[in-house]
């Protein structure tokens, strides 16, 4: 580990300034802890040369003695106590400066000047809408109701199988979710991204690196026993992020976007309320997820990209949405500004997020070390982005909701009919 996601120099030039900043996001962020850590490593390291050099001069000194044939005990006896003291400052130094790592990899990232400043995601501004609310002249029914009509979601069996939060998809569910996934990818691949099929597993580095640990440690499944110390991944951001760490990539190769499908897997599958039943909020759920490397001058701009591609997929499912600007302290902890789709479930009667595009700016490359060198040739920390292109589970309730029909049965958007094989999915026999 090699200490905090943000910039100490800058935070020391004004921690007034920034410790307001940082409490935007999280009302008790503090630079106290870190700044006086910081402080005493540098003390110590700086009594630690001192020390070093008054060793080395006594080496010499014993050296001199011997060859004049002088009596070298009392030099002696202040080099052992030397080495004493020296050994004292190491230890002290190392668990000062794993405090102050700590402290550090607990403040979350510094919100981009000009996001709203504000704790309420009620004050997220929306600045983008497509399509109109859905109408239906027949009673809405909720997707948990629709799928098990159809025969396509089990959610019985899957509480059986597993446990609470998890689900089946069977039938023409799965087909429906792998259509889903497979023309995602191919939507993505066509607007030039690298197809990526990661490990599920990683490392506590990796989700380290990618701003997971230490806050979020406690919402990851772990596989820890004599062989493996390895966890599930809860987004496939941990291992695009993880790419190219202590990595120099060439100026020309940025903007590098990678888009990757996998499942993710969560502890944190929020409370068992209304809002949460079905396939809401779920322990494991698929992703198609995009990344990004790029350089600081054109990040904004990337991110930008990204939110229209996330749009434009559900253009394309003709899902109405809208899109919000996040203020502050609706962020997640290492984004700098945040843009949220949110897809609106008829059945839920409210909107919900789809995809998050966030631009994490250096946080997440301070500590992976992903630099390139500018064309000043000065060594420079990578910009990294993220959004999901898209999160399936949510819309899949979209879909159902959005397209369900009088007679139980539910519409197959025109994308993705070629890859379902049918334009209409109807009750199916088991």
């Amino acid at each position: 580990m090699i200490g905090g996601m943000l910039d100490i120099k800058l935070l020391e030039s004004d921690p007034k300034t920034f410790e307001t900043r940082l409490r935007s996001k999280d009302k008790g962020a503090s630079l106290d802890r870190a700044l006086e850590l910081h402080k005493d490593v540098r003390k110590i390291r700086i009594r630690l040369e001192e020390l070093q050099a008054e060793s080395n001069r006594a080496a010499k000194e014993i050296g001199a003695k011997k060859r004049a044939g002088e009596d070298v005990t009392e030099v002696l006896e202040k080099v052992e106590g030397l080495k004493g003291e020296i050994g004292e400052l190491k230890g002290l130094l190392r668990s000062k400066s794993e405090a102050f790592e700590h402290e550090m990899a607990m403040l979350p990232n510094l919100p981009e000047e000009g996001v709203r400043v504000s704790y309420d995601p009620a004050e997220n501004e929306v600045v983008a809408e497509w399509g109109e609310l859905p109408k239906f002249d027949f009673e809405v029914k909720s997707h948990i109701d629709i799928a098990k009509g159809l025969g396509i979601i089990d959610f019985e069996r899957g509480v059986k199988v597993s446990r609470s939060g998890f689900v089946v998809y069977r039938g023409m569910g799965a087909r429906l979710e792998w259509a889903l996934l497979q023309w995602m990818i191919d939507y993505h691949v066509g607007n030039g991204f690298e197809m990526i099929i990661p490990p599920l597993l990683t490392s506590s580095e990796m989700l380290y690196n990618a701003a997971q640990f230490p806050k979020f440690k406690d919402q990851v499944f772990h596989i820890h026993d004599e062989h493996f110390d390895l966890c599930l991944i809860p987004t496939s951001e941990v291992i695009l992020n993880g790419l190219h760490a202590d990595e120099i990539l060439h100026e020309g190769m940025l903007p590098k976007r990678f888009v990757a499908m996998t499942p993710c897997f969560r502890r944190e599958a929020g409370g068992y309320g209304h809002e949460n039943r079905g396939m809401i909020r779920t322990h494991q759920f698929n992703k198609v997820e995009m990344f990004a490397f790029a350089k600081e001058d054109e990040s904004d701009q990337v991110q930008e990209e990204f939110r229209r591609h996330a749009e434009k997929l559900l253009e394309e499912l003709g899902l109405h949405y809208r899109t919000t600007n996040l203020v502050t302290g609706d962020m997640s902890f290492a984004a700098q500004k945040t843009y949220d789709i949110e897809a609106y479930l008829p059945g839920q009667g409210h909107y919900m997020e789809v995809s998050s595009v966030s631009n994490c700016g250096d946080f997440q490359a301070r500590r992976s070390k992903a630099r390139y060198k500018n064309g000043e040739g000065k060594m420079t920390l990578c910009h990294t982005l993220n959004g999901s292109g898209l999160a399936t589970s949510r819309v899949m309730v979209a879909l159902l909701e959005t397209y369900q029909q009088a007679d139980g049965s539910v519409l197959v958007p025109e994308v993705l009919q070629k890859y379902v094989g049918t334009d209409r999915i109807s009750m199916e026999k088991k």
